[in-house]
């Protein structure tokens, strides 16, 4: 892998909230730090993602009396899986792992802050209609090709990779700088959503 000028890394939420410790931990999350700091290295260009709740979220089970984590309700917008509170605004759970180190990352996205629509992809919400801005941003810059990483392969990563394909970028999932919920047939579903879409898995080089 040698990036090109036209190419970003797009480090999806590496927050601790998602590490071991979180209050949502994907397991092993925090092993893949050590490898998307030395990604980082190689790439001019680096954006990250930031979930960013306010207390009482949509996606979270507690805002739904009688509802459990990791069950699927239905909202204005369609099926929402409830999680465990997670990534509070200001709190320790929301800010990124102490060990990321991307000091040249030149924009921070922050997504899921409206109460009442979840955001798992970087470009758009939950409801596939309003934009993060992110889209307008990568094409004034000239990004052609976003290479993406972080937590979790098979939610935010996944619809972020979707609808920047769908928005006309070229996007490459990085799997080993990446790792997955893991929720029933998730992954599976995952892998069969990239190749319909013409998303290539790659691994890293580094």
């Amino acid at each position: 892998m040698k990036p090109l000028a036209t190419d970003a890394l797009l480090v999806i939420d590496m927050q601790s909230d998602f590490c071991p410790g979180g209050s949502l931990a994907v397991d092993e999350g925090d092993s893949i730090v050590p490898l998307i700091n030395k990604l980082g290295r190689r790439f001019e260009h680096v954006i990250l993602t930031q979930d960013w709740h306010p207390e009482g979220h949509i996606s979270f089970a507690s805002a739904h009396p009688g509802s459990q984590p990791y069950t699927v309700t239905e909202v204005a917008y369609g099926p929402q899986t409830l999680w465990p509170d997670h990534c509070l605004k200001g709190s320790s759970g929301a800010a990124f792992h102490p060990a990321l180190d991307l000091p040249h990352a030149e924009l921070i996205v922050r997504k899921g802050f409206r109460r009442e629509i979840d955001s798992y992809s970087a470009f758009l919400e939950n409801d596939h209609r309003t934009p993060t801005g992110l889209a307008g941003y990568v094409r004034e810059r000239g990004l052609k090709r976003l290479f993406l990483c972080g937590l979790a392969y098979d939610f935010c990563v996944r619809f972020s990779a979707i609808d920047g394909t769908a928005l006309g970028f070229e996007c490459i999932v990085i799997e080993d700088a990446s790792k997955a919920v893991g929720l029933p047939g998730s992954v599976e579903s995952t892998n069969e959503a990239f190749a319909d879409a013409g998303i290539k898995r790659e691994r890293s080089d580094v």
